[in-house]
């Protein structure tokens, strides 16, 4: 069942409301939070009915598991050996399900054999409730989790806002919340909040992100069919991906939280503008936030993080976006595309230590004393009109170098192969030649002076007519737009406290648009709203269900 389906949205979400808050009040509350468990087990397996015993045996599983470790003494041999049988219980089911057709064909070709299985359906959200079990575990085994029932650990597992694909909770984070005291308290604004960020991440979904959709396929399938892209094509087809992806992600980010808010919970942030981010280091500390946490809490620190030297910390970067890539996909491209990400990293953290120990020495002038245009009524030397407009230009620059590299890891991510990732981003960047669209090549030819003609091949120009540029701009104009210049949705209602975290502040028109539950917000609601659902004729999967 999908969040942007007419089912859920007219059928199972109010139905699930009205018989939790229905419950809540008139029975025992533990009623009402068992009828939102079973109300979640039957959203997950509206699906595939067949796997819903699988999510049940892994929940069982784990929960037993779990209670043995918090049986035993703390990182004791005993919970040790439960652990590690824990954690490969968990990463087995992974491995068998999402990886074992992958590994069975890499066997095959290096071994030169023919070598297949029964290709095996892939459950849904597998990656992300499996992960936010181990995280449990992993706690237990440290003594920093207390011990649940298991209507409340199933709960914290199936909660169905986030089971699918997020954000990858923690308990601490999660369990204190499942409680009377706070699930009941201030009703009428946890269904505003709620009800605005779910039809605001609707919105996304279906006006932004499936609207730049139809733009990217043509594209990358052409290019997987052996078709060598115009660097307009290819360029149209990175950002059309980039920002369907930006605002598919983004889209169920919100619906997300929305949907906790309207039971009164608030889940942690997993999405804050990354493509406003001037580094790579920035970007990962922006986009699928938790998934960040769990490899750097997870992954990254038991490695030995920064603890063993600086080239040490760099390989142990490089491992942890490689699982990161993979825990994406069973696929070459998921890897590189990690590889990818794990490089920008290591040469953004030794970028920012060559300016530390080099650059960011204090300079003296021969005149120490600040004239009195460089100093505030404070006091306080400012740096002058010319630094400042340096500073600006790099900033810029950073962004840039940051977008463009973002998009090129993209291609590689989106792509059914290495060798159309390859094609693509040689027509990207002009290895493949340099074409125009076929809307100017009418211009060109009437207005260019026939000696830059002769001298200049425009090489071949868009004659498959794969899609309309005219379009296609305008969709990435204006969702570009929004994800570059607009505050998001968390800055938009961050006086209701969306999120967990600290939102991060806006300034000047951003910083006036804050939602309020007044007249103004709820006839741009309304209209914004009716719009999304007038175009939703058709349902399609988020990104991130494959992952």
């Amino acid at each position: 069942m999908l969040f942007n389906s007419p089912l859920f949205l007219f059928a199972f979400l109010p139905a699930t409301l009205g018989l939790f808050y229905t419950l809540a009040f008139h029975s025992n509350f533990r009623t009402a939070l068992a009828s939102l468990v079973l109300c979640s087990l039957l959203f997950y397996g509206f699906w595939n009915p067949p796997y819903l015993l699988l999510l049940l045996l892994s929940i069982g599983i784990n929960f037993q598991l779990g209670n043995r470790l918090q049986s035993c003494r703390s990182a004791s041999p005993q919970a040790r050996l439960i652990l590690w049988i824990s954690v490969a219980f968990n990463l087995g089911l992974i491995a068998y399900y999402k990886y074992a057709n992958f590994f069975v064909s890499v066997v095959g070709d290096v071994s030169g054999q023919s070598l297949s299985m029964q290709q095996i359906i892939l459950p849904l959200g597998i990656s992300f409730f499996t992960f936010q079990q181990i995280t449990w575990l992993v706690d237990t085994y440290r003594g920093q989790s207390r011990r649940f029932d298991l209507l409340e650990y199933t709960q914290f597992v199936t909660f169905f806002p986030q089971l699918i694909a997020g954000p990858i909770v923690h308990h601490h984070e999660m369990m204190p919340q499942f409680n009377r005291q706070n699930m009941l308290a201030r009703i009428p604004e946890n269904l505003s909040v709620g009800l605005t960020l779910f039809l605001l991440g609707l919105f996304k979904k279906v006006i932004l992100a499936d609207s730049v959709a139809v733009h990217a396929s043509p594209i990358f399938e052409a290019a997987e069919s052996g078709v060598i892209l115009t660097i307009h094509e290819a360029w149209i087809g990175a950002l059309a991906y980039s920002l369907q992806l930006y605002f598919d992600f983004s889209g169920y980010s919100d619906m997300a939280i929305g949907l906790a808010r309207l039971f009164g919970i608030t889940l942690p942030m997993n999405f804050d503008s990354p493509y406003k981010s001037s580094s790579m280091i920035d970007f990962w500390r922006r986009w699928h936030m938790t998934l960040s946490r769990f490899l750097r809490d997870y992954v990254y620190i038991p490695l030995g993080g920064s603890r063993r030297g600086s080239t040490r910390r760099y390989i142990n970067i490089g491992m942890t976006m490689l699982l990161g890539g993979l825990w994406h996909g069973a696929g070459w491209t998921f890897i590189i595309w990690g590889g990818m990400h794990g490089l920008y990293l290591v040469i953004n953290h030794g970028w920012r230590a060559l300016k530390a120990k080099y650059f960011n020495k204090p300079t003296y002038t021969a005149d120490p004393t600040p004239t009195t245009s460089d100093v505030h009524s404070t006091g306080i030397p400012q740096p002058s009109l010319t630094a400042r407009l340096g500073a600006t230009v790099c900033r810029l620059a950073a962004h840039a170098l940051t977008l463009v590299c973002v998009m090129s890891a993209w291609v590689v991510f989106r792509a059914e192969s290495f060798s159309a990732a390859v094609s693509q981003l040689r027509s990207m960047f002009g290895f493949n030649g340099i074409a125009l669209p076929a809307q100017l090549q009418g211009i060109v030819h009437e207005h260019a002076p026939q000696a830059i003609l002769r001298a200049v091949d425009f090489g071949r120009l868009f004659g498959n007519e794969l899609i309309s540029p005219s379009s296609a701009m305008l969709w990435i104009l204006l969702s570009g737009t929004i994800a570059l210049a607009a505050p998001n949705s968390q800055q938009l209602l961050s006086q209701y406290r969306p999120v967990l975290e600290t939102v991060r502040s806006t300034a000047g028109i951003a910083a006036r648009l804050q939602w309020t539950p007044g007249r103004s917000w709820t006839v741009f609601m309304s209209c914004l709203s009716l719009y999304t659902l007038l175009h939703l004729t058709g349902v399609s999967e988020f990104l991130y269900f494959q992952f």
